[in-house]
């Protein structure tokens, strides 16, 4: 084929365009198509040679889907038909040679021509500076890719998808991103930051929700609980954020009933704090739903304990275990197990290292292994033993002959007393120290009227501890004050016995009284009963024996029935 005169380039495209297919593309040193060529049928040409080009685009693209070759004429670059860069030949040659290399691009590289005599003289003038350097390879794909498609006005930009994802995606993304490096820069960094923002934050809002997460943990840490209520009904990912538990520690722990220590040891660290506060509500309020879980024929003196989803509740002289259902206001009437061994009704027992030790009625201590059917039972006193206590594999136990007792839990000397200790009256109630000294230290109180009896006692801490009974009052008691006066105390009042006493380990407390089976909760920063829930009528008037809470439901042995006040469902 031989080359028309530079100046009969433009007349002589259309003419070539109107005969019979063009060359069949050629294989480049590489494997990969040749780079397209130079000039084809414009914009500014006829109308009729743009039309026959881009059918032959079209039914090429329909016969191979994507085509490799080189492009020109004869002439073998080496630089790859993506880059859009002209291979080593000539700008004369390219002005004469562009509608037949236009002409014969592979199917895959849609025919590719330029448009007007402006843009053909710019791929000249880079056709000029791809010759000057035969022997160096092309650019990288997405580069020329990306100069080619912005080269050509009329091109639509989304008509090659298919290709540049077959690529790599190298071109769809040139195309996408902005020309210039330190824009493409720009647009990484920018993602990145996006990468290592919280999931689902928005993009766009006020500039609150765009400081750093610990930024916005500060600020919302001295949010009250309404606030950060309302913070969180702004949308979906502030309502998650809102639900992180440090934002709701410092408010539980000034909450009753939370699971929050004095010291502010977590009880039930399983549990979201913001659901504990929530219910906390309900006990500060009052709310809550009464139910009973167990009846009983006769009258009792129950006494019951609470491990795990267990609940053990002395009945006569027997002990049943029951768990209890999910949602913990009900129970599975059958007894996981039934332990006996005293001859009389039981008067007290504890839970400890997976033992019962049982106080009872005929002058006893059984211990009984929780898993197994292992019983024992001695002799302790010479009559009914009130009250037992177990901690660091010792037993202490307290007896209506004015005698206190030190036992070994050990499997081997079980029955010997390591210890009496004598008292001047009977002894209702007894608690061992966590300091496990094993003999009396002190005696508390000095101005107690007659017949003013402890029934109910239990330590806090080494060092405090509270205390109820038969003159009304409960007591706090700090031993580095003062053994001779208590540091607060409340009254009830009803003036009512109070048989027992329960606390949640920080502002909570709650006690049973001797008539109308009234439990009543204290807020230990007031002096005034917080809320009273009586549990009988007058008919069925009776103490509240024994009573135990969780941080969900509190249950209260009575007479006749095991009662309980469902404060999470109310």
């Amino acid at each position: 084929m031989v080359s028309p005169p530079p100046g009969a380039a433009a007349a002589a495209a259309p003419a070539r365009l109107c005969v019979g297919p063009g060359p069949r593309p050629l294989m480049g040193s590489q494997g990969h198509p040749g780079p397209p060529g130079n000039c084809g049928p414009g914009e500014g040409e006829g109308g009729e040679a743009r039309k026959l080009q881009e059918g032959r685009v079209a039914r090429g693209k329909r016969r191979k889907g994507k085509g490799k070759g080189k492009a020109g004429a004869g002439q073998g670059g080496r630089g790859s038909g993506a880059e859009g860069n002209p291979g080593p030949q000539k700008a004369k040659e390219a002005a004469g040679l562009g509608a037949e290399a236009g002409a014969s691009a592979g199917p895959g590289e849609e025919g590719e021509g330029c448009g007007s005599v402006e843009e053909r003289e710019r791929r000249i003038v880079r056709g000029d500076a791809g010759s000057a350097g035969a022997g160096k390879e092309a650019r990288g794909r997405g580069d020329g890719k990306k100069e080619e498609w912005r080269v050509r006005p009329g091109r639509r930009e989304d008509a090659r998808p298919g290709r540049a994802q077959g690529r790599g995606g190298q071109a769809w993304g040139c195309i996408a991103g902005a020309g210039a490096p330190g824009e493409a820069m720009a647009a990484a960094t920018e993602e990145e930051a996006a990468a290592r923002e919280p999931a689902g934050r928005p993009a766009a809002g006020p500039a609150l929700l765009r400081l750093p997460e610990e930024l916005l943990l500060l600020i919302c840490s001295y949010l009250d609980m309404r606030a950060l209520g309302r913070l969180a009904q702004v949308c979906r990912w502030l309502r998650r954020f809102t639900s992180c538990d440090l934002l709701w520690r410092r408010i539980a722990r000034a909450s009753l009933n939370s699971g929050f220590t004095r010291l502010g040891t977590d009880l039930m660290a399983n549990v979201p704090v913001k659901e504990r506060v929530k219910v906390s509500q309900n006990w500060r309020l009052g709310r809550c739903r009464e139910g009973i879980l167990l009846k009983w024929r006769c009258s009792q003196m129950p006494w019951m304990q609470l491990e795990g989803d267990s609940l053990y509740i002395s009945q006569a002289n027997f002990i049943l275990a029951y768990q209890f259902c999910p949602d913990g206001a009900s129970l599975n009437r059958r007894p996981l197990g039934v332990f006996a061994g005293h001859d009389e009704d039981v008067c007290h027992f504890v839970l400890a290292n997976s033992h019962i030790i049982s106080a009872g009625g005929d002058g006893k201590i059984g211990v009984h292994k929780i898993h197994s059917t292992f019983t024992v039972k001695y002799s302790a006193h010479e009559q009914e033993v009130n009250c037992v206590d177990c901690r660091g594999g010792i037993i202490v136990s307290g007896s209506r002959d004015r005698t206190a007792k030190v036992w070994p839990l050990a499997s081997g000397r079980l029955g010997q007393c390591l210890h009496t200790i004598q008292t001047e009256d009977r002894v209702w109630s007894i608690a061992i120290s966590p300091l496990l000294s094993g003999q009396l230290m002190m005696h508390l109180g000095s101005d107690f009227p007659p017949g003013a009896g402890v029934l109910d006692v239990m330590y806090e801490s080494p060092s405090t501890l509270l205390s109820c009974g038969y003159d009304t009052y409960v007591r706090y008691w700090d031993l580095r004050a003062s053994v001779r006066k208590c540091v607060m105390e409340w009254e009830e009042p009803h003036d009512s016995t109070l048989y027992c006493l329960q606390t949640d380990g920080n502002h909570l407390l709650a006690t049973g009284s001797s008539y109308y089976g009234v439990v009543r909760l204290w807020d230990r920063r007031q002096r005034a009963c917080l809320h009273a829930f009586p549990l009988t009528s007058t008919p069925l008037s009776s103490p509240v024996y024994c009573l135990r809470f969780t941080t969900k439901h509190l249950y209260a042995a009575l007479s006749y029935n095991l009662h309980v006040l469902d404060f999470q469902n109310p």
